[in-house]
C-alpha cells in the first residue's frame, strides 16, 4: 500500500542539474581557459547526475585534468584539496543563478509539481529528500512557493552518505513515521532510483534531457516506471501505486 510520497528536487520539481551542470563547465573553463570547452563539461555531467559533489569533481577534475589549476587556486579560495577549490568555484556561480527568480521559474516541472499539490490535497504526507543543502533548497522553495509543501524535507546537510545510497530516503521515512515500503518516490536519475529501490520504496522516474539516456541505459527500473511524457505522469503513477497494493487512506 502507498500512504506517502517523497520527491527529489533537483531535476524533478524543476531542472536545476542543468544550472548545476553549467556551474561545473564554467568553473572548469575558468580553471584551463585554453584547454576545456563548455559544452564538453555539460556533456560529462550527463553521466553524473544524483551523485555527490566530491564524486562529481573528482570525475570532471580527472577527465579535464583540472586537478594542478584547481590546486594552484587552493590557498586563494581558502580549500584545503583541489576538489574542494573546484567545487568552490562552481558553487559560486550556481549560488549567482539562484539569485535570478524568473530563471528558476523557467526551469519548473508543472507536471510534477501539480502531482505534488495533488497528493497534498488528497491528504497523503509528503516529503522532500535532496543532495542539495539546506540554505539552496530554502532559496528553491521560496522562489517556487512551496515552503510549506512538505511535511519533512532532509538535505545533503542531513546525512553522512547521499544517493545513491538509502540513508537520506530512509531517514525521511523515519521522520514521517511511514513504513519505507508504503512510499511512493518521484525521481529523475539512475542515482537517486537506487537510493530509493534500496530503500524499499516504490519508484516513478520522470526522465529529463539530462538524466534519459542513463536512464534507458542503467536498466535500474522497468521501462513501464519510467515517463518520458510528462503528460503521462499521473496514469504512470496511478498504476505504480496499484501495483503496490493500491493507496491507503489518509484523509
Amino acid at each position: 500500500m502507498i500512504s506517502a510520497a517523497l520527491f527529489d528536487l533537483d531535476g524533478t520539481l524543476l531542472e536545476t542539474e542543468e544550472l548545476k551542470a553549467l556551474s561545473y563547465a564554467r568553473a572548469a573553463t575558468e580553471l584551463r581557459p585554453d584547454a576545456v570547452r563548455e559544452a564538453d563539461v555539460l556533456a560529462a555531467y550527463t553521466n553524473l547526475v544524483g551523485l555527490s559533489r566530491e564524486e562529481v569533481a573528482d570525475a570532471l577534475m580527472r577527465d579535464f585534468r583540472l586537478e594542478a589549476a584547481a590546486r594552484e587556486r587552493m590557498e586563494e579560495l581558502g580549500e584545503e584539496e583541489p576538489w574542494r577549490a573546484f567545487v568552490r568555484l562552481r558553487l559560486d556561480v550556481y549560488e549567482g543563478l539562484l539569485e535570478e527568480p524568473d530563471l528558476l521559474l523557467g526551469q519548473r516541472y508543472p507536471h510534477n509539481i501539480d502531482l505534488l499539490h495533488e497528493l497534498r490535497r488528497e491528504g497523503y504526507p509528503t516529503a522532500l529528500a535532496t543532495m542539495s543543502y539546506r540554505y539552496q533548497v530554502r532559496r528553491v522553495l521560496s522562489v517556487l512557493s512551496l515552503e510549506d509543501a512538505f511535511d519533512v524535507v532532509v538535505t545533503r546537510d542531513d546525512v553522512r552518505r547521499g544517493k545513491p545510497d538509502p540513508e537520506m530516503d530512509l531517514l525521511a521515512a523515519e521522520k514521517l513515521s511511514v513504513p519505507s515500503e508504503e512510499f511512493l518516490v518521484i525521481e529523475d536519475s539512475p542515482a537517486r532510483v537506487e537510493a530509493a529501490l534500496a530503500a524499499g520504496m516504490a519508484v516513478v522516474a520522470v526522465a529529463t534531457a539530462l538524466t534519459r539516456r542513463g536512464l534507458r541505459e542503467s536498466g535500474v527500473l522497468a521501462p513501464r516506471w519510467v515517463v518520458e511524457d510528462p503528460r503521462r505522469l499521473p496514469e504512470v503513477v496511478e498504476k505504480r501505486i496499484e501495483a503496490a497494493g493500491g493507496r491507503r487512506s489518509v484523509v
